[in-house]
């Protein structure tokens, strides 16, 4: 064990538990880490890997001292930053010879811009036709990314290994309505799981919790919630400590030695021009700051009302017309849009919106929990001409056959039930390939052929029935009708602390420690020069209780036992650990 190795294994032991889980998350130390002792750990983050896995992820000014210091130089004021990561002496400013290493051939990057935490705006925030540009941005990514959701809550995204959705996920989506852009898709994606409104679970992207709430939140207060999301998922090396970001212009080069931090830049800045945070890039690569941008910028709740005034004023009204369409003459408001393309399906999406009535779209209605008189009751509140004669008779007659399919459960077997009164309808359900996976089969005891069973729960056999538009309604165990409703994931947890994931590792090494750890340290000490057949300097307790000095060649250690060639006699010498005293390395000069 070198000598930089046994001081770091001292520091580490004397670094108290939040230190020690602080310094494994940003040095990245698995948290099953097979370490035995502090001197196990030291060597760990001492090795070229666990260095070359660090100096990426430093910032551009702990970068600038780590250069400094491999020059003899004061590293500054980052030189307790880069203490608590063990890449420098715990006393001074020193490297071990491996950091060294690692940093030889390295450029210091160079100093941050000296800008204002605003410098990225104009005085005005560019001019009027820019920012109505920002803020038409922002409005569309709120409306693609609410379309987005709603597609996650009729069945998960999936996900390609690497996070994102696949391609033919993304033709699914763009099927449905959404641009036809690939990249785009990503850019809106990220945007919503930055906020919380999707979570990733087991390689698909699910409708959270918090999604689904936001869904039925106003145009204004739906991209203020994206805002803050987006804030808070910053990289805290973007983030000032008001809570706001650093000047657009600095994000690019604050880890100067990560390769792939420039393109997750890139990104984020993409994203903050879908949601209007930035105007027509005219002074910089990064643009200018709109106005609505200051107050998130600096830490502050983001204000939607300097926004509102270049969108499209959201209405609460449509027209009802006898082709079995509806118009709403502006943005609807997202409550009574998301209600409304539950029963009507969307043919055309813009500040001026078009929907369809079908006889599948009431039927998923009336599946989805809503009835006869609740759709009419709605439409006659929300209609400037009142709800024509074509759709109301659809619509009964949507509801009279609404139901013929009843899915429940059988209390006594725990298996699904689908029953219907049609036997033709339920032979036609028996052989339908879309429904294969479900595993319908005639139930023994039901010899009329009017019921189907499966081992498939519930729930999912209904939304299997629904989505192939069968008049299907959910009955409790009574056979009283359910109202369904579809899953969707609970909200994040937060993630685990760095004091969490280390805790049964630093445990661990505290409890090595307990014991002689002088001793322990001494063996390893000469294991490591055994390896290295090092000389050392080995003071030794005589029987009389005085001490002498051996300078010994070493050959091997092991059985409690350090064996070594004398180099002043001559003579091979096995000595006992528990009279070795100290040892000290010494350079080999030959014999």
């Amino acid at each position: 064990m070198s000598t930089h190795a046994r001081l770091l294994a001292e520091a580490l032991s004397a670094r108290n538990d939040e230190e020690l889980a602080a310094l494994f998350g940003r040095r990245e130390v698995r948290p099953e880490a097979g370490w035995n002792d502090f001197f196990d750990a030291a060597e760990a983050l001492l090795d070229p890997s666990s260095l070359a896995r660090v100096l990426p992820r430093l910032t551009r000014a702990e970068a600038r001292g780590l250069v400094a210091a491999a020059a003899g130089a004061d590293p500054g004021p980052v030189a307790e930053s880069l203490r608590e990561l063990a890449l420098i002496s715990p006393s001074g400013s020193t490297l071990p010879p491996s950091v060294a290493a690692a940093v030889a051939g390295r450029d210091a990057p160079g100093t941050a811009n000296a800008a204002t935490p605003g410098s990225d705006a104009s005085s005005e925030g560019g001019d009027e036709p820019s920012a109505a540009r920002a803020a038409e941005r922002a409005f569309t990514t709120v409306a693609t990314l609410a379309d987005a959701l709603l597609l996650a809550e009729e069945g998960p995204l999936a996900l390609l290994a690497g996070g994102t959705v696949g391609l033919s996920e993304k033709r699914r989506l763009s099927e449905r309505g959404l641009p036809d852009d690939p990249a785009l898709l990503d850019d809106v994606l990220a945007v919503g799981t930055a906020a919380g409104l999707l979570r990733p679970i087991d390689r698909a992207l699910l409708l959270s919790a918090a999604g689904a709430a936001w869904l039925r939140l106003p145009g204004a207060e739906r991209w203020a919630r994206l805002v803050s999301g987006f804030r808070d998922a910053l990289p805290e090396v973007l983030r000032t400590e008001d809570g706001g970001w650093i000047p657009l212009s600095e994000w690019a080069d604050e880890h100067p030695w990560d390769p792939a931090w420039p393109a997750r830049t890139d990104a984020l800045l993409r994203q903050a021009r879908l949601l209007g945070l930035v105007v027509d890039e005219r002074a910089s690569p990064e643009g200018l700051e709109a106005p609505w941008a200051e107050a998130p910028r600096r830490g502050a709740d983001p204000d939607p009302a300097a926004l509102a005034a270049f969108v499209p004023a959201e209405v609460d009204r449509i027209f009802l017309q006898n082709d079995l369409t509806a118009i709403a003459p502006g943005p609807l408001l997202p409550a009574l849009d998301l209600r409304l393309r539950g029963m009507a399906a969307r043919e055309s999406a813009s500040q001026a919106s078009s929907y369809r009535f079908t006889a599948d779209s009431l039927s998923t209605a009336l599946s989805a929990g809503e009835t006869e008189q609740g759709v009419l009751t709605f439409l006659e509140e929300i209609s400037l001409t009142g709800v024509p004669q074509p759709l109301r008779y659809l619509l009964a007659q949507s509801a009279n056959r609404h139901g013929q399919v009843q899915v429940g459960t059988d209390p006594e077997s725990g298996r699904t039930r689908v029953r219907s009164r049609d036997p033709h309808l339920l032979q036609a359900i028996g052989v339908d390939q879309a429904l294969r996976p479900l595993g319908l089969v005639p139930e023994d005891s039901a010899e009329d052929g009017t019921v189907l069973t499966t081992r498939v729960n519930r729930d999912t056999v209904f939304w299997a029935l629904t989505d192939e538009h069968y008049p299907a309604a959910l009955v409790d165990a009574a056979g009283a009708v359910e109202r369904p409703v579809r899953t969707t994931a609970e909200s994040a947890p937060p993630p685990p602390s760095d004091a969490q994931r280390y805790a049964a590792l630093i445990a661990h090494l505290r409890e090595a420690r307990e014991g002689d750890a002088d001793a322990a340290w001494l063996e390893r000490e000469l294991e490591h020069a055994a390896k290295q057949r090092a000389v050392l300097a080995v003071q030794v307790a005589m029987p009389d209780g005085t001490a002498r000095e051996l300078v010994l060649e070493v050959t091997g250690f092991g059985g409690g036992r350090l064996r070594g060639r004398d180099r002043a006699s001559d003579v091979e010498r096995t000595l006992p650990i528990r009279s070795i005293l100290s040892t000290r390395a010494i350079e080999d000069t030959g014999s």
